[in-house]
């Protein structure tokens, strides 16, 4: 019979420090090669019907698009970053207002 494993640490109180540029960056490879990975699969195997070859179009199709996903998540990531605060201080401030 095993022990029973310890609890997991509690997690400290107060604010959770921003991830650095280098978390953002590694998460930003990650989101691009599940997007292109899943996209590129649903787009290639609805019209293929899962035909034999599918998944060597697939991977060929994956292959080009990640790049192309990461470097355009370069770009769009901060640029929705921008929009998601700026769509969450007007919602806040709305709450903000005295009701009327």
């Amino acid at each position: 019979m095993t022990p029973p494993a310890d609890p997991p640490a509690p997690r400290p109180a107060g604010p959770r420090k921003p991830p650095t540029k280098a978390t953002l960056i590694l998460a930003q490879v990650f989101i691009s090669l599940m997007m292109a990975f899943l996209m590129t699969g649903i787009f290639t195997a609805l019209p293929m019907e899962f035909r034999p070859g599918w998944v060597g179009a697939w991977l060929g199709r994956f292959i080009r698009a990640w790049p192309i996903a990461f470097a355009l998540s370069l770009v769009v990531g901060p640029l929705a970053f921008r929009m998601a605060h700026a769509v969450m201080a007007l919602v806040e401030r709305r709450s903000s207002l005295p009701a009327g």
